[in-house]
């Protein structure tokens, strides 16, 4: 299930990146590349553990794919709240800068 859920996420990040110009300005991309790792790293752990345990791992314990559910939408928070920093940081805008350093009069 996090293989699932962050190829999803990656899925869909990229198609907005793609065809969204707006997105390109908020740094989807970076949020994409980062769905893509994450990806690329729970079909290596799929790889291996499949390795280990054989046919079994096609049929998990209703209970082992909600804990696997869960921890997906848990890297999926940690890559949106990743997101929001740097653009907060990189500010394409100028939206916080001006918010943050508005004269009150």
């Amino acid at each position: 299930m996090t293989l699932l859920t962050s190829t999803f996420a990656a899925i869909i990040s990229t198609i907005l990146w793609y065809k969204n110009e707006e997105a390109r300005t908020l740094k989807v991309g970076f949020l994409s590349l980062m769905f893509w790792a994450a990806s690329l790293m729970w079909l290596v752990d799929a790889i291996f553990e499949y390795k280990d345990v054989g046919a079994e791992y096609f049929t998990p314990a209703p209970l082992d794919m909600l804990n696997d559910f869960y921890l997906g939408l848990s890297v999926l928070a940690l890559g949106l709240i990743i997101w929001l920093v740097i653009l907060l940081i990189k500010d394409p805008k100028g939206r916080f800068k001006a918010t943050l350093f508005k004269n009150k009069k």
